[in-house]
């Protein structure tokens, strides 16, 4: 039985009497143009003659072709014969593409037959295959030079990837030795992931140091113009020089996955060594990484880098690599160094039995930020710091075993439980579940300035009611009845401590948002008691909380024992003698503190400082470390030079866990402030690198980043967002997938 093909202009095959669609047609039309002119009108073999109604009959059933003869019938046997075998091949066509593979002792190039519809998994075996050396394989992939990517889709085709005969391909390993620099400036080089994304290789390596959180880290880039900005000191730097390898060490974080960490893991201790043993001695086992660094000298503190200004500051922050995208594909190579940092300041559940490694280094960053004056503080509050740093060393080098399972744990759920218990038995409580509907407000005679032009600083004293998130001040305690003579609404208010304990001199600044700018407010309070009540309540009143909140009495607490720690007036009885004491004072403050006195002086001062943290234990001391930074006026604010939507001018964009500062950047003095709890939604335009966020009360903002890619910036507001949803109820779950939504690019 002869087999006939019907080509028309879609090309419908008929075969046996079953139809299907022929491909590619492009490549058909020349060939069955050359048929269809060499082909008799009339007649083909196996058919008769056809006439005028047969032909119209067929126009009229649609089959269309081009030229005189629209339709074409062609024995099958001759059209393969003839013309098919270029359409068959094109199927086949194969092409070579060059591999070069990283042997680390023999690196070659090797060159494979493919074609378009090979995956990469089937490339990589071919490939493995032609090596034909015995080896393991399992960390190795391909890498794409041109375009910059790794192709990890095993399941994809080359055609897919876009794979063409001039791609340079390396196959090489996926983990590659890095060194980086620990919060506490030590280096450590470990073998990490170049093919994971930048958020799973944090994680990774917070998982071989024991810490959790590793949301809160990332990876920073040095500055590459540091250390030009030093030529004249050659000497090296005790701080950064010496490398510790992780690998070659076998640290036990690095022996094995320690999976995540549960309050419900105990420590288990070997019963002749008494030290733990098995998989718990990651989390309750001695580390180097709890132990506090010795302060450096001041010689060799002098030397480290030091940014002094905004714009200084807003360069260092566009180091942050993209969390969503690989360290390859940032142009990080093997063996460069990167900063382990802690990115977002917003420290979720720090708990002292379980959080050794975190805290302390917690600590060692922010240690070395008030050494390095990366945030600005006052000489009583530089002394403070000095104080617990001493004490700190001085329980570090006593050698004291540190047995964390005695620290006290804070659970809210029991702390409610016990508060219930005792109220049912009729005691007394300190009635923070007290009714919730009974919110609390403040009554006071406080004292008001408010700033302007060519005029000193006159305080008025009037009668001040603090209620819900509202001030009202009246001319007197028995006008308060009537109506006030202003209210200062504190939503998304800015709360500066305007404080000198050696002066009595308990002051709060108010920078309240108005659609214009700020306005400066200057609250004084009369004694340290009134300070830790108002300014605590000013703090819940900024973020839209209420006095009823149950961190209220916490955060007068924190205020109260801040300002016991700042206090420099022991009894003369007490006062130590700096002579008898072996101490290098200027280690402990930034090298502009200690030009300011000589060092017994300095020395003495710190002491006096001292009597106030001596009953402290080391991570209560390092906890109070960590608390005081985080209450500075400056504490996790990133800088970034940005220019406005309709400005001509840069400015500086201060992004901070719980709001946007837009900050004038020849004053260095903010211009107004907007809260993330008042965002509505923020997106980013790829095609101009613009960022626009709307807030409540119809504000948009819109500005083009200047010092960074706008991705940065992105990151940095969806990062935060991300941090705010978490709970205790998701125990140590990472969402993983809502991060990427949040802080990933759309490009």
């Amino acid at each position: 039985m002869s087999l006939w093909i019907k080509v028309s202009a879609k090309y419908n095959v008929n075969v046996n009497g079953r139809r299907s669609t022929w491909s590619p047609v492009a490549d058909l039309r020349d060939s069955v143009a050359a048929v269809t002119a060499a082909a008799k009108p009339t007649s083909l073999p196996g058919r008769p003659g056809r006439d005028q109604t047969a032909a119209a009959s067929e126009e009229q059933q649609g089959f269309k072709g081009t030229g005189e003869r629209r339709g074409v019938i062609l024995n099958v046997q001759t059209f393969l014969d003839e013309n098919m075998t270029t359409s068959v091949e094109y199927g086949k066509i194969t092409w070579e593409l060059s591999i070069f593979v990283d042997q680390r002792e023999d690196d070659s190039r090797y060159t494979l037959r493919v074609k378009g519809n090979d995956h990469v998994g089937g490339l990589m075996l071919k490939l493995v295959e032609e090596i034909n050396a015995t080896r393991d394989w399992s960390d190795y992939a391909l890498w794409w030079e041109q375009k910059n990517i790794w192709l990890l889709k095993t399941h994809w085709t080359l055609d897919k990837y876009g794979i063409q005969a001039d791609a340079n391909l390396l196959y090489t390993r996926q983990h590659r030795p890095l060194c980086l620099q620990l919060p506490n400036m030590k280096t450590i080089k470990l073998s990490i992931s170049f093919s994971s994304v930048v958020f799973k290789t944090v994680t990774e390596i917070c998982r071989t140091l024991n810490i959790r959180r590793p949301e809160e880290l990332s990876l920073l880039k040095p500055l590459d113009d540091a250390s030009k900005k030093k030529k004249k000191d050659k000497g090296k730097n005790p701080a950064i020089d010496e490398v510790m390898n992780i690998d070659a060490l076998g640290m036990p974080g690095n022996t094995g996955n320690p999976g995540n960490y549960s309050k419900t893991m105990t420590p288990t201790y070997d019963p002749e060594s008494g030290n733990p043993i098995s998989k718990t001695s990651l989390w309750f086992g001695q580390n180097d990484l709890i132990v506090s660094q010795p302060n450096l000298p001041p010689a060799e503190l002098a030397k480290m880098y030091k940014p002094l200004t905004t714009i200084e500051k807003a360069t260092i922050n566009s180091g942050w690599l993209d969390s969503s995208r690989s360290l390859m594909e940032q142009g990080v190579q093997e063996d460069d160094r990167l900063l382990l940092r802690f990115k977002y300041h917003c420290f979720f559940d720090l708990n002292p039995k379980y959080d050794s490694v975190r805290i302390n280094q917690l600590y060692e960053q922010a240690r070395w930020s008030v050494l390095l004056e990366e945030i600005d503080c006052t000489e009583e509050e530089m002394l403070m710091f000095a104080s617990l740093q001493y004490h700190i060393c001085k329980l570090t080098l006593s050698k004291e075993p540190l047995n964390l399972s005695d620290e006290p744990e804070v659970d809210e759920v029991e702390a409610a439980l016990s508060n219930l218990e005792v109220t049912l038995e009729g005691g007394n409580t300190d009635k923070i579940l007290e009714d919730i509907t009974d919110i609390p407000k403040l009554a006071d005679s406080l004292k008001l300035f408010r700033p302007k032009r060519l005029t000193l600083r006159p305080y008025k004293e009037y009668w001040f009611v603090f209620k819900d998130t509202t001030i009202s001040y009246y001319k007197n305690r028995e006008s308060s009845t009537g109506e006030p003579i202003e209210q200062l609404h504190l939503r998304g208010c800015e709360v500066v401590p305007d404080v000198n304990v050696a002066e009595k001199k308990f002051g709060i600044k108010l920078l309240l948002p108005v659609a214009d700018g700020m306005n400066e407010v200057y609250i004084r309070c009369d004694n340290e008691t009134q300070y830790a009540k108002w300014k605590a309540a000013c703090i819940l009143a900024s973020k839209g909380k209420t006095m009823a909140y149950s961190s209220y009495k916490t955060e007068v607490r924190n205020i109260q024992s801040f300002l016991q720690m700042k206090s420099l007036a022991p009894t003369p009885e007490s006062t130590p003698d700096a002579d008898a004491m072996d101490m290098n004072a200027e280690c402990f403050v930034s090298p502009r503190f200690s030009k300011k006195y000589k060092t017994k002086q300095l020395a003495t001062r710190i002491l006096e400082a001292h009597q106030n943290v001596t009953s402290l234990s080391l991570m209560e001391a390092k906890m109070r470390f960590i608390q005081a930074w985080q209450s500075l006026p400056e504490f996790g604010i990133k800088y970034y030079i940005v220019r406005f939507r309709g400005s001509k001018k840069d400015e500086i964009l201060g992004i901070s866990y719980n709001r946007l500062i837009r900050i004038d950047m020849s004053t260095n003095q903010p211009v107004t402030t907007w809260r993330f709890s008042s965002m509505k939604q923020w997106n980013v335009n790829w095609e101009i690198r613009q960022v626009t966020i709307d807030f409540d009360g119809n504000v948009q903002v819109a500005f083009s980043c200047q010092s960074c890619d706008c991705k940065v910036v992105h990151e940095f507001i969806g990062g935060y967002i991300f941090l705010s949803t978490r709970s205790k109820d998701q125990n140590e779950t990472l969402d993983e997938e809502l991060f990427h939504k949040l802080t990933g690019g759309q490009e």
